[in-house]
């Protein structure tokens, strides 16, 4: 029976979630159950992707990205496959009518990541964050709105500068990771092997400007959304904190992280701001 491969494919998804990101998932558990799932599903396809370009140094990583990029066009196209984690991404897609456009975007930063190291040029820089991480905040956001196209139109901008902002904390968050290990500069015009700190403040006040255009739109957000977007931003938030009392000579020798305790006393100051519609 199917179904029952599709119940399993989405507990792959919900694993991987949890397995991989701890705070994400805590932040998809404030999700209306009726939502959940389907943002399980989608993270976990994102994440097998962004692991095959990081992760498998030892494999050839070229032919593992055409194989899933193979596998994901016949999951899209059949409506199942084999791999759990796809099987599950193209059941959501279906439901909501996620758009190709933003898989394809996805898939081409992902792509990206095999091969080049240095973005020279803001728009190379904002094409890559818009694959990498706008369009991810546009396939979530589909599912927040349950596929009303009015809604997501209206929500789409702002969408989009959250995605920014979250993945310009990372890239701010695992300079040394990417910069030392992966050989990867993101930031353009930026110095990394002398990062000063006028150019730390000029990019942590591109995150912040990401940030205020983010909240506007969690404001107006589907209240079975609101509260889980919320917790993720007041996340992600924090680690921006965290990151500017680190001098930026010291950032790519620091990665800095929001513990436990911190953790629980964000998600419950986010639930008393939701519960009195402070957000």
């Amino acid at each position: 029976m199917k179904s029952l491969f599709d119940t399993v494919s989405k507990s792959c998804a919900k694993v991987v979630t949890q397995s991989y990101s701890t705070s994400f998932a805590s932040a998809t558990k404030m999700l209306d159950p009726s939502i959940r799932q389907d943002i399980y599903n989608i993270y976990g396809f994102v994440r097998f992707a962004d692991e095959i370009v990081d992760s498998f140094h030892d494999y050839n990583k070229e032919v593992l990205f055409e194989r899933f990029e193979q596998d994901l066009r016949h999951a899209l196209e059949d409506k199942i496959s084999l791999n759990p984690i796809l099987n599950a991404f193209q059941e959501t897609v279906h439901k909501f009518d996620i758009e190709q456009e933003h898989i394809d975007a996805f898939m081409k930063s992902m792509r990206l990541d095999l091969t080049k190291s240095d973005y020279l040029t803001d728009a190379e820089y904002r094409e890559y964050i818009y694959g990498s991480a706008d369009v991810v905040g546009l396939m979530c956001l589909t599912v927040f709105v349950q596929g009303d196209k009015l809604k997501f139109n209206t929500l789409k901008e702002s969408a989009m500068s959250l995605g920014s902002a979250f993945q310009k904390v990372n890239f701010l968050r695992d300079l040394k990771a990417d910069f030392e290990g992966l050989s990867r500069t993101y930031f353009p015009n930026t110095n990394l092997a002398d990062l000063d700190e006028a150019a730390k403040q000029n990019i942590i006040a591109d995150i912040e400007a990401d940030f205020a255009k983010g909240l506007a739109g969690i404001n107006k957000l589907p209240i079975e959304a609101k509260f889980g977007v919320y917790t993720a931003y007041r996340y992600y938030k924090k680690l921006l904190t965290k990151l500017k009392k680190v001098p930026s000579a010291e950032i790519k020798n620091t990665r800095v992280r929001v513990p436990d305790y911190v953790k629980a006393s964000l998600l419950a100051r986010s639930y008393v701001k939701y519960r009195l519609n402070l957000i």
